[in-house]
């Protein structure tokens, strides 16, 4: 055991060195500020913000897009369906299964439902699909955490006079809020650094996202292309965004372990 977990820790921390390493040395004020010039596969100027920028746009948006369809699943599961235990134990078996499944899976998916209504590559389209990837991964996560509230709470409320949707929206989400936005955190992480189902779906663009309806650069892909170019400036700057990429994901993470420690403190005001 001690020797497994010491060389998983030396394969990060060669990792994370061969980034920083390569990253720090092309990162730069003009890298971070502007957007590649002549070409991201053969332009040797220029920087990654329309990566950046297309990647915050495209994982706050389907982190939003999940949000408002996850939270009212996970409640109606552990609120309104807390008695058919068969049913919800069904769903939980589903959310796992889809869970698992590849995220080039959805690309694809996602390129066939793009082909069927005549859509081409854009900001909206890789937000669904990247919406349909994390959704499952937000539900299960805010439904581990609705699990823990007590079910002495849930009468508590029913006495008082409240509702099943008061209880669901006022009660369950305010107990658990630090961990509702720890599982949204997460989810964020999971959406901005996917590359496989914006593959087909957003396309790649070397200008800044202005429309729902134009294709859209993301780090992961600036990655992916930018370091196949034979050119050693845009390999540099493919290292500059995954050093980028990989600050923006630790700090997430960061800051959701943070809020999960302050999850078990949360208490309910009545």
């Amino acid at each position: 055991m001690i020797a497994s977990t010491y060389f998983i820790l030396l394969i990060l921390a060669v990792i994370i060195y061969s980034i920083f390493h390569k990253g720090l040395k092309a990162l730069s004020w003009e890298i971070l500020t502007t957007v590649p010039k002549g070409g991201y596969y053969y332009g040797k100027s220029g920087g990654i913000l329309n990566a950046i920028l297309g990647s915050l746009c495209l994982a706050f948006g389907s982190t939003i897009l999940a949000l408002g369809i996850g939270l009212p699943v996970a409640l109606y599961m552990n609120v309104f369906l807390i008695r058919r235990k068969k049913l919800v134990r069904l769903i939980r078996f589903i959310l796992d299964l889809v869970w698992g499944i590849p995220s080039i899976v959805y690309g694809a998916f996602g390129f066939s439902m793009m082909i069927f209504f005549g859509i081409q590559t854009s900001l909206l389209a890789g937000m669904l699909t990247v919406t349909l990837f994390i959704l499952p991964i937000m539900i299960r996560s805010m439904d581990e955490i609705l699990r823990t509230v007590p079910v002495g709470l849930m009468e508590a409320s029913y006495s008082l006079g409240s509702n099943k949707s008061e209880t669901a929206f006022k009660i369950f989400t305010r107990q658990t809020i630090s961990g509702i936005i720890t599982a949204i955190l997460l989810s964020f992480g999971r959406a901005i650094g996917d590359a496989a189902s914006v593959l087909f779906t957003a396309g790649y663009t070397d200008h800044l996202p202005n429309s729902l309806m134009e294709p859209v650069a993301t780090l992961p892909l600036s990655i992916f292309f930018q370091l196949s170019s034979p050119v050693p400036a845009v390999q540099d700057r493919a290292y500059a965004s995954a050093l980028v990429l990989t600050m923006i994901i630790l700090i997430v993470s960061l800051f959701s372990r943070g809020l999960g420690r302050r999850y078990h403190k949360t208490k309910i005001n009545f």
